[in-house]
C-alpha cells in the first residue's frame, strides 16, 4: 500500500512498523506478567493522578526505544507521535483487557519540535489506531483509507489481516460509560434503553462498541459538567539519538 501512495517515502510504515514491533513486545510482557513479578504499583504517580503500574513504566519505555530506533520522529524524521502506552493499567492485576493508543500526525514546525506539533486537529492525523491484549492480541490501525484489524499470530510473530473496512452497525444495544456516577447523570443518561458493558479499559470498551455497536461515553455529570475527557497521552519527540526524549503532556 505505502509503496503505491505517490510520493511515498516509507517512513510512516517504518515508523508502523515499529509501533507494531513495540506491540508485540508490549503483549508478550502482558502475558508473562504474574510470572515476571511486573504486576502491582510503580511506586509513582501520573499526571491525571493515576497510581503507576510497573507494567506502565516498561511498556512507555518499549514504544519510546522503537521509536527512537526507527528515526522516524521529528527532529530525526517528520512524524509526532501521541501514545498512550497501556490504557487501562488498573485492569493489570485482575487480568482484564488493556491496550495501547496512538496516533501520527505530520511535524508543522521548523527548528526545535514544540506542542504546536503535536496539539493538531484529529483530521491532521495521518495514522492512529489501537492494541488491544485480551484473549488474542488485536491491532486496529487506519491510515485514512477505513479501519482494519490485524491479529498477531504468536506461531509465527506476525500480524495477520483479518478484517478489512469494518464498520460500526448504525446503531447497537449496548451503552459503556461508568455507572459510578449514575445520581450524577441526566436523566435521559438513565433512561437509555441499551444493556451495560463497562471494562474501565478505553481500548476494550471501544473495540466492543466498534464490533458489536452502540456507545461508549463520558457523559456530563456534577462533578465534570463538560464530560470528562480521557487520559493525557504522551507526545514524544527526539532531538538526536544520544539526546533525552522531549515529553510534552
Amino acid at each position: 500500500m505505502g509503496r503505491q501512495a505517490k510520493g511515498s517515502t516509507g517512513e510512516l510504515t517504518q515508523l508502523i512498523n515499529a509501533i507494531l514491533t513495540a506491540v508485540k513486545a508490549i503483549s508478550s510482557a502482558v502475558r508473562k506478567a504474574g510470572l515476571n513479578h511486573l504486576q502491582g504499583l510503580a511506586g509513582s504517580v501520573n499526571v491525571t493522578g493515576d497510581d503507576v503500574k510497573k507494567l506502565d513504566v516498561l511498556s512507555n519505555q518499549l514504544v519510546i526505544n522503537m521509536l527512537q530506533a526507527s528515526y522516524g520522529t521529528c527532529c530525526m524524521g517528520k512524524y509526532v507521535v501521541c501514545f498512550d502506552p497501556l490504557d487501562g493499567s488498573s485492569n493489570i492485576d485482575c487480568l482484564a483487557s488493556i491496550g495501547t493508543i496512538f496516533a501520527i500526525y505530520k511535524r508543522v514546525s521548523e527548528g526545535e519540535p514544540t506542542e504546536k506539533d503535536a496539539l493538531q486537529p484529529g483530521n491532521h492525523i495521518v495514522c492512529a489506531g489501537y492494541a488491544l491484549y485480551g484473549s488474542a492480541t488485536l491491532v486496529a490501525l487506519s491510515t485514512g483509507a477505513g479501519l482494519h484489524f490485524f491479529m498477531l499470530d504468536p506461531a509465527i510473530g506476525e500480524f495477520i489481516l483479518t478484517e478489512k473496512n469494518v464498520k460500526m452497525k448504525p446503531r447497537g444495544k449496548i451503552y459503556s460509560l461508568n455507572e459510578g456516577y449514575a445520581k450524577y447523570f441526566h436523566p435521559s443518561i438513565n433512561d437509555a434503553p441499551y444493556g451495560a458493558r463497562y471494562v474501565g479499559s478505553m481500548v476494550s470498551d471501544v473495540h466492543r462498541t466498534i464490533a458489536y455497536g452502540g456507545i461508549f461515553m463520558y457523559p456530563a455529570n456534577e462533578k465534570s459538567p463538560q464530560g470528562k475527557k480521557h487520559e493525557s497521552m504522551t507526545v514524544t519527540t527526539f532531538r538526536r539519538p544520544s539526546d533525552d526524549l522531549q515529553l510534552y503532556v
